[in-house]
C-alpha cells in the first residue's frame, strides 16, 4: 500500500473520485471549488511557453540544423493530416451507423439561438488568413504574455535558434543561460505537478456540481457513441500505428497514465504537456523532435476534436430530422479539416470550430448547437484524452521516421513500466496473505505456550 500511495496517479484518481462525489452530494460547494481547477491550469500554462521555447532552441543548437527542423516539420504535418482525416472519417461512419440523434425530434424554433450566438460570431471571424497572421506575435514578449498560442512561441524559438546557430561561439553564453533556465523551468513544473490532485478534484467537483447527472441523460446516446468512437480510434487506429512503429499501445498508455489522469481531471491536454515531453524523451525520442512535434500537434493534430466535429454536426442534423446527402457530409468533413486548425488557442474552440463547420451546410441551423451545449463539458474529457494520446504517439512515430528513435530504450522503458505495475499489483495481493500468515503463526506460537 505504501508503494501505491507514493505514486502521483493514486492521489489524482482519489481526488477525481472525491471531487465527483462532492459535486453530486453538494452541488453548491462543488461549483465553488472551480478556482482549484482553474488555478492549477493557470500555473501550468504559465510555464508552458518558456519551456517550449527553451526546448526547441536547445534542440536546434545541440547538434541540430535548420534543414533537419524543416524535415521534421514536414513529416509531422504529413502525419497529422493523414491521421486527422482518418479521425474525421471514423466519426462520420460511426454517427451514420449508430444514428444517436434519431428519435430526438427537436424543434428548431424552440432552440435558444442566443446561447450559441457568441460561438457563431467567433466562427465567422476565423479564416485561414487570420489563422496564419495570428501565428506572428505583435511583439517578442506578446507570444509569452498575450494569447499563449504555442505556434507563436514555436515560431520565435525557430528564429532564435536559427540566429544563435549562425553566431557560433559568440552565442555560447546565451546557450548556457537558456540551458540553465530550462532546468529551472522543469524543476518549477515538477513542483507544480504535485498540486495535480487538487486541480483535478476541484475541476471534477465543479463539472458534476454545475451540470449534474441529469444533464447526461437526454444526450447519453451521443456521449456513449463519442466515447466509443474515441476508444476505437485509440485502440485500433493508433494501436495499429504503434504496432507498425514497434511498440504496444496499451503499454504506452500505461506508461503515461499519470499524465492521462491529470488530463482527465482537468479536461485540458495542456495541463500535462510538459511532463509528457519529459517522458517521451525518456522513451528514446530526441529532444529536438519532441520540442517541435508536441507543441505543433496541439494545433494540427487534434484527433479527438476531429471526431467530435463530424459526430456533433451530424447529430444536430439527425436530432432536427434533417437528412444530409453524402456530398453534404463529405463537405462537412473537408471543411472540418480546416476549421479544426483555425480556432486553435481560442476559448470555446470546440463550439467555434463546430459552428464554422456547420456554416458549409445551410440546411443545418447553427442554433442547433444549443442541443449539445449542456453536455459539451462532459465530452471534453474524451476529446482531451484522445488529443493527448494522439500527440504522444505522433512524436514517437516522427522520431522513428526521422531515424532517431532509440528502439532499445523505448522497449526497455515500456517493459519496465509494465513490470512495475505487475509488481505493484502482486505486492498488494500478497500483503493480506502475508499478514494472514503472520497472524496464524502468532496464534500457533501462543497455543504452544
Amino acid at each position: 500500500m505504501k508503494r501505491l500511495t507514493s505514486h502521483l496517479y493514486f492521489w489524482v484518481v482519489l481526488a477525481i473520485v472525491a471531487g465527483g462525489c462532492l459535486g453530486i452530494v453538494d452541488p453548491k460547494l462543488g461549483v465553488q471549488l472551480k478556482p482549484l481547477g482553474d488555478g492549477f491550469i493557470a500555473l501550468v500554462k504559465m510555464l508552458i511557453s518558456p519551456i517550449i521555447f527553451c526546448t526547441v532552441v536547445l534542440g536546434i543548437l545541440n547538434g541540430g540544423d535548420m534543414k533537419k527542423v524543416g524535415r521534421v516539420g514536414v513529416k509531422a504535418i504529413v502525419y497529422f493530416e493523414v491521421v486527422s482525416t482518418i479521425a474525421l472519417a471514423i466519426g462520420l461512419v460511426v454517427v451514420n451507423v449508430l444514428k444517436p440523434g434519431h428519435g430526438f425530434n427537436a424543434d428548431v424554433h424552440a432552440l435558444d439561438a442566443n446561447a450559441v450566438a457568441t460561438y457563431a460570431k467567433k466562427a465567422g471571424e476565423q479564416s485561414t488568413v487570420d489563422f496564419l497572421l495570428h501565428i506572428i506575435p505583435k511583439t517578442f514578449t506578446d507570444a509569452f504574455t498575450g494569447s499563449g498560442d504555442l505556434l507563436q512561441v514555436l515560431l520565435l524559438a525557430l528564429l532564435f535558434g536559427y540566429a544563435m546557430q549562425h553566431m557560433g561561439q559568440r552565442g555560447k553564453a546565451v546557450h548556457s543561460f537558456i540551458e540553465e533556465c530550462s532546468h529551472i523551468f522543469f524543476s518549477m513544473m515538477s513542483a507544480i505537478m504535485k498540486l495535480a490532485p487538487l486541480g483535478a478534484g476541484g475541476a471534477m467537483a465543479f463539472t458534476l456540481g454545475k451540470y449534474g447527472w441529469a444533464a447526461l441523460k437526454p444526450l447519453a446516446a451521443l456521449m456513449g457513441s463519442f466515447y466509443l468512437t474515441c476508444g476505437l480510434f485509440v485502440l485500433v487506429v493508433l494501436g495499429t500505428i504503434a504496432a507498425v512503429t514497434g511498440f504496444n499501445i496499451l503499454r504506452f498508455i500505461a506508461y503515461i497514465k499519470e499524465e492521462l489522469l491529470t488530463v482527465l481531471g482537468t479536461s485540458s491536454s495542456e495541463s500535462a504537456l510538459v511532463p509528457l515531453m519529459a517522458k517521451l524523451e525518456r522513451l528514446g525520442c530526441p529532444k529536438s523532435v519532441v520540442g517541435l512535434v508536441v507543441p505543433a500537434g496541439y494545433s494540427f493534430n487534434l484527433d479527438g476534436t476531429n471526431i467530435y466535429l463530424t459526430m456533433a454536426a451530424l447529430f444536430v442534423a439527425q436530432a432536427l430530422n434533417i437528412d444530409l446527402t453524402l456530398t453534404q457530409q463529405l463537405s462537412i468533413l473537408g471543411v472540418a479539416m480546416l476549421t479544426s486548425k483555425g480556432a486553435s488557442g481560442v476559448t470555446g474552440a470546440g463550439f467555434i470550430t463546430l459552428a464554422a463547420t456547420l456554416a458549409v451546410v445551410p440546411d443545418v441551423p447553427v442554433a442547433g448547437l444549443a442541443l449539445i451545449l449542456g453536455v459539451d463539458r462532459f465530452m471534453s474529457e474524451a476529446r482531451a484524452l484522445t488529443n493527448f494520446i494522439g500527440n504522444a504517439v505522433a512524436t514517437v512515430v516522427v522520431s522513428k521516421w526521422e531515424g532517431e528513435l532509440d528502439q532499445a530504450v523505448l522497449t526497455r522503458e515500456l517493459r519496465s513500466g509494465y513490470q512495475d505495475e505487475q509488481d505493484s499489483m502482486l505486492t498488494q495481493q500478497a500483503a493480506p496473505a502475508s499478514q494472514g500468515g503472520t497472524q496464524a503463526r502468532r496464534e500457533d506460537q501462543h497455543a504452544h505456550a
